[in-house]
């Protein structure tokens, strides 16, 4: 599982790839903690921005503050590429 931190990260790294994961959220302790699964994202970093896109549809642009702020408490699954590049300038430069 990746933390928000951690996500960020290896997003920042893969600049322009979209990458699918699966948000969690931990509740409860004990013998009554529990993940609940509140959907998949698609993600894809760009310079100070991250694009993501929620269950609904629905598309936002976070920067990296916005981003740790909005999904703070969430985990994530392991990040699936998509095969979907969003930033193809370097390739045309």
């Amino acid at each position: 599982m990746l933390s928000p931190a951690d996500l960020l990260s290896f997003l920042n790294e893969r600049g322009g790839r979209e990458y699918r994961v699966q948000a969690l959220l931990h509740t409860g302790r004990g013998r009554k903690a529990a993940v609940r699964e509140l959907g998949e994202y698609s993600l894809t970093a760009r310079g100070e921005t991250v694009q993501a896109t929620g269950p609904s549809g629905q598309t936002r642009d976070l920067t990296h503050a916005d981003f740790l702020s909005v999904f703070g408490s969430y985990t994530f699954g392991p990040a699936q590429p998509t095969g979907r590049m969003t930033d193809l300038g370097p390739l045309f430069s």
